[in-house]
Formats: C-alpha cells, sequence, structure tokens
C-alpha cells in the first residue's frame, strides 16, 4: 500500500451537535457488553475487518473532507473536474466540514454523481486506548469510539436520506478493535490501496502519477478541503487520459462493498 495520508490537525474546534439519527444504532450498553475489556493488538491502515480493495473492475475514487481549521476549504476545481468528465465517486464527509459548508454540502448531496459517506465527527483516528497517529490523539475508550462513529451520522442523514455506510477515520488508522465496533453499529470500514495525494501535500505531478498507477478494484484516497493544493490539477492533468484508455471509475457502493 502506498505511503498513508498526511493528517489534517486537531483542534478544539468545536463539533456542532448533532440531532437523532433515523437509522437506529445499538445503544451503547449493548457495545461495551460486547467488547467492553477487549485489548486490541493491531494498529495502523490494514487491520483486520478494514476494506481497502474492491472486486469491481473499475477505480473506486474517494474523497476525504477533514474539518477543522485549515481543512474547512472546498476544492471546487477538483469537483468541477469530476463533473466535466462525469466521474462519479465517494466523498467522505467529517462533521466540522459540513457546518463550515452546508451549502456545498447540499449540493453535492443532490448531485447523483456521488455518494456521501462518514468521515467521522472530530476527526480523530479510531482506538479503543487513545492510540495516536501523526501525533494526534486517537478515541480514547470505547465509548469516544462509539460517539465518533455515530454522531456525524444524523449531519449526514440530514443531507440525504440513506448515507452510503462506508466509514473512514481522522488519519484513516484504526485497531482492530475499534474496527469491530464499527461494524457492530452497522458501518463499514474503509481505507484505500493508493494514496492519490499525500494527505493533499503532493504535487500535481506526483498526483497525476499516483492516480495512473490505479486499475480494477482499487480504492484510491485523496481530498477535496484543500483548494490550492496539487489535487485538482494533479486530477485534470491525468483523468482525461485516464478515460481514454478506457479506465472506469465508481462509487464505493457501485463497486459491489458489501455493508455485511
Amino acid at each position: 500500500m502506498a505511503a498513508p495520508p498526511a493528517p489534517m490537525p486537531a483542534s478544539p474546534q468545536p463539533v456542532p451537535p448533532a440531532p437523532e439519527p433515523r437509522l437506529p444504532r445499538p445503544p451503547l450498553e449493548t457495545i461495551q457488553a460486547r467488547f467492553g475489556g477487549r485489548a486490541p493488538h493491531q494498529w495502523g491502515l490494514e487491520v483486520p475487518g478494514v476494506v481497502t480493495r474492491s472486486s469491481s473492475d473499475a477505480v473506486a475514487l474517494t474523497f476525504d473532507a477533514c474539518g477543522g481549521p485549515g481543512g474547512s476549504g472546498v476544492d471546487a476545481r477538483l469537483l468541477a473536474t469530476l463533473r466535466k468528465h462525469g466521474v462519479p465517486a465517494t466523498l467522505f464527509l467529517n462533521a466540522r466540514w459540513i457546518a463550515a459548508n452546508p451549502g456545498t454540502s447540499a449540493e453535492l448531496a443532490a448531485d447523483p454523481l456521488f455518494e456521501l459517506a462518514d468521515h467521522g465527527t472530530a476527526h480523530r483516528p479510531l482506538s479503543v486506548s487513545g492510540r495516536s497517529a501523526y501525533g494526534i490523539p486517537g478515541t480514547a475508550s470505547l465509548a469516544a469510539v462509539y460517539d465518533e462513529l455515530v454522531s456525524n451520522r444524523a449531519h449526514l442523514e440530514n443531507l440525504v436520506r440513506e448515507p452510503a455506510p462506508w466509514y473512514r477515520p481522522g488519519t484513516a488508522y484504526f485497531d482492530e478493535v475499534a474496527a469491530e465496533v464499527t461494524r457492530a453499529v452497522g458501518l463499514v470500514p474503509v481505507n484505500f490501496s493508493v494514496n492519490g495525494d499525500g494527505g493533499a501535500t503532493f504535487s500535481a505531478a506526483q498526483v497525476a502519477t499516483a492516480l495512473a498507477a490505479a486499475g480494477p478494484g482499487d480504492i484510491v484516497i485523496s481530498h477535496m478541503n484543500r483548494p490550492g493544493s496539487g489535487t485538482a490539477l494533479g486530477y485534470e492533468g491525468v483523468l482525461p487520459r485516464m478515460l481514454a484508455h478506457g479506465v472506469k471509475f465508481t462509487t464505493l457502493s457501485k463497486a459491489g462493498l458489501s455493508a455485511a
């Protein structure tokens, strides 16, 4: 797998309060009874239970919108490029990004080219024991994992009646217990096989090179919250060439990922 994405910095910026989600979730007490006392032994991007590829003959593009200071921008040029070429994508939205961009969030929700997925509430690595990634503290307990998983869901449900079940935490790091909890609350932990923009740190040429290497079944991670990075220019340059060579693109749902 390519190098992990650069993280968005954690911040004290408050997370907007969420209404009650429409889709019922198991209560915290049920999760605590099932997973309480479980000690994780793995930490990273590819722990058991986390999906990193599909069985599709297409490339699944995914874009994170992380939120928080410095991370709540909208890469309009990138979105325009995807729309110009009719390239679908799965968009992982964080609660803080949604709160900072309500109009854009609603516009994306209404666009059939895109599906909306869950990038958490406070953009934390998902850990039951407080593990950190890139210096960012993870969720420190089972209860904190549960809150990070479920509290953004209502924000997404305000945008689209049935958000996609895919979940990616801040920094994309999980421990294996947290990955199991993700599935226990009805979500599917998803990461990637191709790092498309290095957390929006790649140059346009690096983005183009990374994306050009993607093939059938690959899940690509990039970022849509950093206008001015090399992401949009890289996609703008390489997508037409890939399409001309017959590369197909899809969302995670149409790639055949199972929510089971």
